[in-house]
């Protein structure tokens, strides 16, 4: 059990988190506790992962079937090291629409398998050969701001569905916050399941809530499977797609590494080959591509509950509701002023760990490079820039994390040549400790030869 990462040691006496301490990834709480933080992760996904298959017209079942069976290969594959669920991506929304127009829902199946080979294929190649290259690739500057670009790309979807019902998306997110500050245990850590309940409540009573789906919809039946057709020509569709998974997927293993305070290099290849299979499964039978889930990140930043345990009660959990049409319509009626006030939480928390990457890793902004890098990613990815080249469509995450990539090496190469590369990445990057040392005394004693 412990090589599939399934043995967890008990966190304390499992029934509290002390002050300043988190429930690591190999440790769980008591299983009650550990089911309650289970199914706040399947509230965090549910929204986005059927927004997908609803904007798209692909079964939100089958995609929440395969999102279950994804995130249990991917625990497996990691060996436990790295929580996450794999939902639905967004990046595949464009590539899908735009397939069916020509193929239909079976040639976009087959392009989201062949995205899926492709990120497999990338991330054996990082698990053979080392994730230096990536580092090397990837600093803290940029991964810290395809981070923060990730998650406040997310804003206007959150504004959207705030704006639908601004009450209900106040009371959501005042009971959030409330409930976090007032309340110790687990109650305070089921923060965003408690403010999600009293929003629907809320809901409810203003009649913002229908039920005529799921009244009309069985209680159990099987998911809609579906096979794929391969076609030359949604290989461009999707090929920018890969990019961004494995931007997303960095950046998910580098935000879990630093909440956890853990290296988990040594398992990004791993990483990048689960979603990979995942999403082969998932195009394989008729569900969305995944990706690894920013929400969830914001859930574990919120609950300090970062245990692998959690997520199997997740896709378990995921599992057996995809076999209930009846409980799928319903957690679709959770109304957008719910939706809009619980997002604009984890959404922005998604962005802040991206600047929790530049604090910790003390990225020196005085450097030019880094200044430049940050400033022009995150207002592509804010702003959500498009840019179509015929049939592609790139849009603000892919943009911006090009933007950081091409920005800081380019930079970073003309300076060199140059010879103006003055100020290192971090602040004080590269240098003994000694020498620290000595720089921070000689700051504090003289700040202007600093």
């Amino acid at each position: 059990m412990s090589m599939l990462g399934m043995k967890w040691k008990l966190h304390g006496t499992g029934r509290s988190i002390k002050p300043g301490r988190v429930v690591a990834p190999d440790e769980r709480l008591a299983w009650p506790l550990t089911i309650g933080v289970g199914m706040q992760h399947v509230v965090a996904m549910f929204g986005a992962t059927f927004l997908v298959p609803i904007i798209t017209g692909m079964p939100p079942a089958t995609t929440l079937f395969f999102s279950g069976i994804g995130t249990l290969l991917f625990l497996v594959i990691t060996k436990g090291r790295v929580p996450s669920y794999l939902g639905s991506s967004f990046a595949f929304i464009a590539p899908i629409m735009a397939s069916q127009q020509q193929f239909g829902i079976p040639g976009a199946l087959g392009g989201v398998l062949l995205a899926g080979v492709a990120l497999v294929l990338i991330g054996a190649i990082v698990q053979k050969f080392g994730a230096g290259w990536i580092n090397r690739l990837m600093p803290p500057i940029v991964t810290g701001a395809i981070v923060a670009l990730i998650g406040l790309n997310l804003a206007p979807a959150a504004k959207m569905n705030f704006a639908a019902a601004p009450i209900t998306a106040v009371v959501t997110l005042a009971t959030i916050i409330l409930v976090s500050v007032l309340f110790r245990g687990i109650i305070g850590r089921l923060s965003i399941l408690v403010g999600v309940v009293a929003g629907y409540l809320v809901a409810m009573l203003r009649g913002e809530v229908s039920y005529d789906k799921m009244d009309a919809a069985a209680w159990i039946g099987l998911p809609h499977f579906q096979t794929p057709e391969f076609h030359v020509g949604v290989l461009g569709l999707f090929v920018p797609v890969v990019l961004v998974l494995v931007a997303e997927n960095i950046g998910h293993v580098k935000s879990v590494a630093a909440m956890t305070g853990q290296n988990l290099d040594d398992v990004s290849g791993r990483a990048l080959m689960a979603d990979g299979i995942a999403t082969v499964l998932a195009g394989a039978g008729g569900g969305s591509g995944t990706t690894t889930y920013a929400e969830n990140i914001g859930v574990m930043a919120a609950t300090k509950v970062y245990s692998t345990a959690a997520y199997w009660v997740a896709g378990i959990f995921a599992i057996v509701l995809s076999f209930s049409p009846k409980f799928g319509e319903l957690i679709a009626t959770v109304p957008p002023g719910v939706l809009g006030g619980a997002a604009t939480m984890l959404y922005g928390m998604i962005g802040i760990l991206g600047v929790k990457i530049w604090v910790q890793n003390k990225v020196n902004f005085a450097n030019p490079v880094n200044l430049t890098t940050a400033a022009v990613a995150l207002i592509i990815g804010i702003a959500d820039y498009t840019w179509a080249i015929g049939e592609l469509t790139f849009t603000g995450i892919a943009l911006g994390s090009a933007a950081a990539l091409v920005i800081y090496h380019g930079m970073s190469a003309i300076a060199k040549a140059r010879g103006t590369a003055a100020e290192p990445e971090t602040e004080l990057a590269g240098l003994p400790p000694a020498a620290k040392a000595a720089l921070n005394a000689a700051t504090k004693r003289s700040p202007k030869k600093r």
